[in-house]
């Protein structure tokens, strides 16, 4: 069933071999409810605890790809989730750093972590607005909520040469990379829309 996924997602064009191996290794079926396991391999989203979604395997792909990961890369993930993209960057090679602002799903995903042995650098519970200025900065930061605009502080937490994958809009999102081509200047592409939950913020 996961190379058949791998198949379905060559064929939307999808090319980084390092990514569909990825897809191809991790059992998405175990991030979801059981009830769902059937439909695990379907290129589709599905929702998990807290109102929350587990990417479709396509967009989880295709971010990843813009992401363009090399082994031993230092990656911040703005919303862990289910775990799903968490665990595809770790097969990919990357030293991951991940926040969830939903405690509900920190905990359960922090636990599944431990038990499937899938090592993160750092599982943290907080506002991925703020990125973790402590660990900056990243070769590169994934986010997997629809941010109505690009935090500031995730451009500034950001090497020269790293790689910003964020969804950007409120009803429906661009795809948009940014590549930090110096201290103050960024390179900005856009991808096509896609629908992401909303990135919050913690207003406080």
């Amino acid at each position: 069933m996961r190379n058949q996924l791998v198949d379905v997602l060559v064929e939307k064009g999808i090319k980084d071999k390092t990514v569909l191996n990825a897809i191809r290794e991790v059992p998405r079926h175990l991030f979801m409810d059981s009830g769902f396991e059937g439909h695990a391999y379907q290129d589709k989203a599905f929702p998990i605890a807290a109102d929350q979604t587990i990417s479709q395997p396509y967009t989880v792909a295709f971010q990843t790809e813009l992401l363009e990961v090399k082994p031993q890369m230092q990656v911040l993930e703005i919303g862990t989730g289910s775990g799903y993209q968490t665990a595809v960057l770790l097969k990919c090679g990357a030293k991951v750093y991940t926040i969830e602002r939903q405690l509900e799903l920190f905990k359960k995903t922090n636990l599944f972590f431990k038990k499937m042995n899938y090592r993160p650098k750092k599982v943290v519970f907080g506002d991925g607005y703020k990125g973790l200025p402590e660990h900056a900065p990243f070769d590169g930061i994934l986010v997997t909520a629809g941010a109505p605009e690009v935090p500031r502080p995730l451009l500034s937490q950001l090497k020269v040469g790293g790689r910003l994958v964020i969804p950007v809009g409120t009803e429906e999102q661009i795809m948009t990379l940014f590549v930090r081509t110096s201290e103050k200047e960024f390179e900005k592409k856009e991808f096509g829309t896609f629908r992401f939950v909303p990135l919050l913020e913690d207003k406080n």
